[in-house]
C-alpha cells in the first residue's frame, strides 16, 4: 500500500460501533469509533483464527442498524453469496462531499467483514476513497487463506461498490 493511503487509513476512525464486547479493547462507550489499526492491533493479539473469526463476528454486531426501509433492491450488492446491502450517505455539508455508509448481511461472518470495509472507507471523501487498497488490508490480516472463493468475490463485489459510488460522486462534482 502506498504510503499515503496507509496514512489516510490510521488517520480518520471512520465507523460508529454500538455494542461493546470483550474483542475490542478501544471500546469506550456507545458509538465509539474503531480505526483499521485498532483492529489490525486486536488482530495481532489473536493467535488462533476461531478466536479471529469470533472477533470479526463481534465486529459485525457492533455495526449500527441499518433501517428496513434501506434493505432495498437499490442497496442490494450483487456478487455476494449472502444478502449483503450497502446504502450510501453523502454529506454535502463541506466543500467536499463524504460518503457514509450502513451495512448489513443475513450472514454473521460477512457482516464482520461489512464493518472492516466501513472502518476503511465510510465517513471519507471520493478521492480517499479511490486511494484505499481494501484488498492489500484484508491479505495483510490473512483473509486470504481464509475466506471461502464465495465469501471472497463478495468482498470484491463490496469494494467494487464502494469505488463505484466513489467515482460516481467524482464525476457529479466535476
Amino acid at each position: 500500500m502506498a504510503p499515503a493511503a496507509d496514512a489516510l487509513i490510521a488517520s480518520e476512525p471512520s465507523v460508529a460501533f454500538a455494542l461493546p464486547n470483550a474483542y475490542i479493547r478501544t471500546w469506550t462507550g456507545p458509538k465509539s469509533t474503531m480505526t483499521i489499526d485498532d483492529i489490525r492491533d486486536n488482530f495481532a493479539l489473536l493467535d488462533d483464527w476461531d478466536d479471529r473469526y469470533r472477533y470479526v463476528i463481534e465486529l459485525g454486531r457492533t455495526l449500527a442498524p441499518m433501517p428496513e426501509d434501506e434493505h432495498s433492491a437499490a442497496n442490494k450488492v450483487q456478487g455476494c453469496a449472502s444478502q449483503v446491502w450497502l446504502s450510501k450517505h453523502v454529506d454535502d455539508s463541506r466543500a467536499v462531499p463524504v460518503l457514509n455508509y450502513l451495512g448489513d448481511s443475513d450472514a454473521h461472518i460477512v457482516r464482520g467483514l461489512i464493518a472492516i470495509l466501513l472502518t476503511l472507507y465510510s465517513g471519507r471523501t471520493p478521492q480517499e476513497i479511490m486511494t484505499i487498497d481494501a484488498p492489500a488490508v484484508f491479505e495483510e490480516l490473512g483473509f486470504r487463506e481464509h475466506l471461502t472463493p464465495q465469501r471472497s468475490n463478495g468482498l470484491r463485489s463490496m469494494v467494487e461498490r464502494i469505488r463505484r459510488d466513489a467515482r460516481e460522486a467524482l464525476a457529479a462534482a466535476s
